[in-house]
């Protein structure tokens, strides 16, 4: 039995409000069928209907953060202003919430073992034997109700990770199970399940679903709604079907259908009315500060109706998995892109462009000329050789064809390291992350990090988290941001060596952004006399693009694009 007892926890973390609501996103029958979109499109819901909102993210893997895992099995690392390598969900969340959230918002179970392994260590348990029940149980529980107090919200929205009968996931559900126990009117269960199409019988199939909500049920966990995707909305007959077997009323099953634009997901969430029947379940009133939907509506009615298109490369090695094409490594980097080009009336028409068909023996084959049917290139972050002297050429080429090419973290890096070659004329120019023996190390690790990477710390290693910068006026950042002063999110550990800046700055290519101690270079440009747009940033602008609040680093990257597409 649970040591909890109503509003508190068995470490004692104090009391959180009676009124505090929870609702728990869970995933049915399979993974990636929107679970993510849909806890943000719930949050941004309740977020315009008046209520402080916050949205927390469970993965249920070991790993203590998503620092360190490959983003071709598990995509995007997203990092927060505090540092934290988070799962590519909280961007998402971000991004619906236009706001940035807290190092509390996202869990892991490596998190939550650790931190218990690390208490039974230091006698913090009293010598009492430590188990899963209670123990991790209510860590996660702690957890939960620490993030709701620090962010001071009304509701705090939790997806939980995988799907319902996922042997990782077992303990998050046990928690949320016991927290609708002790507050039976203060918490919802949501699951987003997916109703299959079969060609060969071309109709829908509810069974999966009804399967996967007995499961939870098997765990003592009634869903409240059920977000029923499939590719075609879903007819009265399966959604009354659906209902009944899951004793649910009818309006509580909603047909969430494929649609264009993920931004129309909370547009047709509220078609269904779901704040009503959440407000209804969670026992809350309407505020009366309510704004609405309104500047969402008029993004979503833009990302619709937008025609015209600006075509940008992406040039990377995340690309290939197996027989697929992936993108999910740059997610950020084409929503940015996307936000920006909406806000200059046009839709990005994104081309995904493999390094290493432009480096060695494919080299001597390649194709450089198509490049220059792309308005724009960016050259996004990463890590490792391979692919690095396909992307030199292309930056290249880029600068000397005055194609408008952005470089986000290594891409800023590489970009230094072509000038220094090709400018300089110092041909073996490298950064030591490829070649530690280079006689130019034109980029370097920073020194209080090396200590970390020969005792094989690769966890948290990285300049990582909101940074500073002073800007130089009379730039393109500048004139970009308009103020002196900006902070951005970084995830690296080599920088600029400080050693070069002077040899290539007297070459022509200018460090308009340096960190508030002058020794970190943090954006590189050329003139807007020499070049449209030649500029790359040692941080990573697009994790702070958002729908409504675009990124002006790349809007003005796109504006120089669509000037190259209009000549």
């Amino acid at each position: 039995m649970s040591n909890l007892k109503p509003s508190e926890n068995s470490h004692g973390a104090g009391k959180t409000k009676k009124s505090h609501k929870y609702i728990f996103v869970i995933g049915g029958v399979m993974s990636g069928v929107g679970k993510g979109i849909t806890t943000s499109s719930i949050g941004a819901i309740l977020q315009s209907k008046g209520f402080v909102v916050n949205l927390m993210k469970v993965d249920p893997y070991l790993n203590v953060d998503a620092g360190t895992m490959n983003p071709v099995e598990h995509g995007e690392v997203f990092v927060l202003d505090s540092g934290l390598e988070t799962d590519q969900d909280l961007g998402n969340y971000e991004r619906f919430l236009n706001r940035s959230l807290t190092g509390d918002d996202y869990i892991t179970s490596g998190m939550v073992y650790k931190h218990v392994i690390e208490a039974e260590r230091a006698l913090k348990y009293g010598g009492k034997c430590v188990e899963a029940i209670p123990q991790i149980r209510d860590e996660i529980i702690r957890r939960f109700e620490k993030s709701a107090k620090v962010n001071k919200s009304d509701i705090t929205v939790v997806e939980i990770g995988g799907t319902v009968g996922d042997y990782q996931n077992v303990m998050f559900i046990e928690a949320a199970r016991v927290m609708k126990v002790m507050h039976p009117n203060d918490v919802a269960f949501v699951m987003v399940s997916y109703m299959p199409v079969p060609p060969m019988l071309g109709e829908m199939k509810s069974k999966p679903t009804q399967n996967a909500i007995r499961q939870l049920f098997s765990y003592g966990v009634n869903t409240d709604i059920i977000i029923a995707r499939s590719e075609v909305p879903m007819d009265e007959k399966r959604r009354e079907k659906i209902a009944i077997s899951c004793s649910l009323p009818t309006e509580q099953v909603i047909s969430a259908p494929d649609i264009e634009s993920v931004f129309d997901v909370p547009l047709n969430f509220e078609k269904g009315d779901i704040s009503h029947i959440l407000l209804k379940l969670l026992h809350l009133r309407k505020k009366q500060n309510e704004t609405g939907m309104k500047e969402w509506e008029k993004f979503a009615n833009v990302v619709k109706n937008t025609k015209d298109t600006v075509d940008i490369a992406i040039v990377g090695k995340y690309f290939n998995t197996g027989d697929f094409v992936l993108t999910d490594a740059y997610v950020s980097v084409l929503e940015a892109i996307k936000y920006s080009s909406y806000k200059l009336g046009k839709k990005a028409k994104i081309h995904t462009v493999n390094a290493r068909d432009y480096e060695g023996e494919k080299a001597k084959n390649a194709d450089f000329k198509a490049l220059e049917k792309y308005d724009g290139i960016i050259v996004p972050g990463g890590f490792g050789e391979s692919g690095i002297e396909g992307k030199l050429a292309v930056i290249q080429y880029a600068r000397e064809h005055k194609i408008p090419y952005f470089g986000l973290c290594y891409g800023m890096q590489l970009m230094v390291i072509e000038y220094a070659r090709n400018v300089l004329g110092l041909e073996d120019a490298n950064t030591t992350e490829i070649n530690p023996k280079t006689k130019n190390p034109i980029i370097d690790i920073m020194p209080d990090q090396k200590k970390l990477l020969e005792e094989c710390n690769y966890g948290g290693s990285m300049r990582l988290g909101a940074y500073d910068a002073n800007l130089e006026k009379g730039t393109i950042a500048y004139e970009a941001y308009g103020k002196d002063v900006i902070q951005e999110r970084h995830r690296h550990r080599y920088e600029v060596n400080p050693e070069y800046v002077e040899k290539i700055t007297d070459a022509g290519l200018i460090f308009s952004g340096k960190s508030p101690s002058g020794i970190l270079m943090e954006i590189a440009e050329l003139p807007r006399k020499e070049h449209p747009f030649f500029l790359g940033t040692q941080f990573h602008p697009e994790f702070l693009a958002r729908p409504l609040a675009p990124h002006p680093l790349f809007t003005e990257f796109i504006k120089a694009a669509i000037k190259i597409k209009t000549k």
